[in-house]
């Protein structure tokens, strides 16, 4: 079986959560037999063809962007050629260029989406992008949400409910970097034996400004993993709250990342909008058995961190309340570890990456089998 997957960023330019979910999914199902390529777009001038991992990765040059999305002329022949040798399309929504291009490749395959967000922020521009959303949506064979709390909170997938079903996102710890000695001993030596931990892209949504605010009336040290839009402004606020004990290292090589996964006291996630609508970076801290701090945004945060068993869940947009349940965590560490564990449980439990490999796998055959049924039925068969 191939699948197609149409995103706008991937491997190597970028590596957001999304990205990763992809690169689990194409590592996981290529274990159970699938052929998986990826589409996206570049600024690159390097290789259009790459492999990586056993998935090809197809390259289009980005043409130009409006309002944060990628257009590619070069994607929609792109696409329309790679879908004649696929048995499914995967998109990967939000990305309104692709619904368009969907359209403008003329996809005649069955097609999936993982639901990875609803879009929040550009307001007058969703009511222009409506239409074209919802005829998209509604050609899609399948829609998957990426949890039960964002399927039952997001008003368009309410609308689609009859055709969509919950596949929660999985991760692989065998595929991560065992960090070396050494490379744990420079980061103990630099950020201290016991620490709080961001991992993500610094975008608006993530909150970091409130993380920032409760900083001010603590002393705990932080350590905020990731480079991105927000990064200047958050270190000037930083800055101009005087705080010492807040180290921002920037992106890192996955070693270092995993390194500091491994040496943190806990994790703390005060994503406080809706286009956080699971938190890879979070789910990464309950696999490495760390107590987690997260807001109730009625997204996947909560799905992975339960309220009072695997760590505390506090109020979006509050940094009394994110800066108290730290102190919780920090003056409590007994309980905090026994978070961890049960964090880590419900790792094993229901997100690994296998887990979702195999309810993939079965949708791909899913939508294969119908497919080929129907193609079947429309040709009459010589006796």
């Amino acid at each position: 079986m191939r699948v197609l997957h149409f995103y706008k960023t991937y491997y190597p330019d970028t590596w957001g959560g999304i990205e990763q979910v992809i690169r689990q999914l194409c590592v996981g199902t290529g274990r159970l037999g699938v052929t998986n390529e990826v589409l996206t777009l570049t600024r690159d001038q390097g290789p259009a063809r790459i492999e990586f991992e056993g998935h090809t990765v197809h390259r289009a040059q980005l043409d130009f962007e409006v309002a944060s999305t990628g257009f590619s002329f070069a994607a929609i022949r792109q696409l329309a050629r790679l879908a004649r040798e696929a048995d499914v399309i995967h998109y990967h929504f939000p990305w309104p260029f692709m619904d368009l291009a969907h359209f403008m490749a003329r996809i005649a395959k069955p097609c999936v989406v993982t639901y990875h967000s609803d879009i929040v922020r550009q307001k007058n521009l969703l009511r222009v992008y409506s239409p074209l959303k919802r005829r998209f949506l509604r050609s899609i064979d399948t829609i998957v949400a990426t949890s039960p709390n964002y399927l039952a909170s997001s008003p368009v997938l309410k609308r689609f409910e009859h055709k969509t079903r919950t596949i929660t996102y999985g991760l692989d710890k065998t595929i991560y970097p065992q960090p070396s000695a050494a490379c744990k001993d420079r980061w103990r030596a630099r950020c201290g034996e016991r620490f709080f931990l961001f991992v993500g892209v610094l975008r608006y949504y993530k909150g970091l400004h409130i993380l920032l605010d409760a900083m001010a009336k603590l002393d705990y040290p932080v350590v905020i993993v990731g480079g991105g839009p927000e990064e200047q402004e958050l270190k000037a606020h930083a800055e101009r709250l005087g705080l010492t004990h807040v180290l921002f290292v920037g992106a890192l090589e996955e070693e270092d990342k995993v390194a500091l996964l491994e040496l943190s006291y806990a994790m703390v996630f005060p994503s406080h909008l809706r286009s956080e609508a699971f938190g890879i970076s979070l789910l990464e801290g309950a696999m490495y058995g760390k107590p987690m701090i997260s807001s109730e945004i009625g997204t996947g945060t909560t799905y992975i961190n339960l309220d009072q068993e695997t760590g505390l869940v506090v109020p979006p947009d509050d940094p009394a309340a994110l800066g108290a349940a730290m102190r919780v965590l920090w003056e409590q560490p007994e309980r905090a570890a026994e978070m961890g564990r049960r964090a880590e449980a419900r790792y094993w439990e229901l997100f690994t990456a296998e887990t979702m490999a195999r309810n993939y796998h079965a949708l791909y055959s899913e939508l294969a089998a119908r497919a080929g049924t129907a193609g079947e039925s429309a040709v009459p068969r010589t006796v």
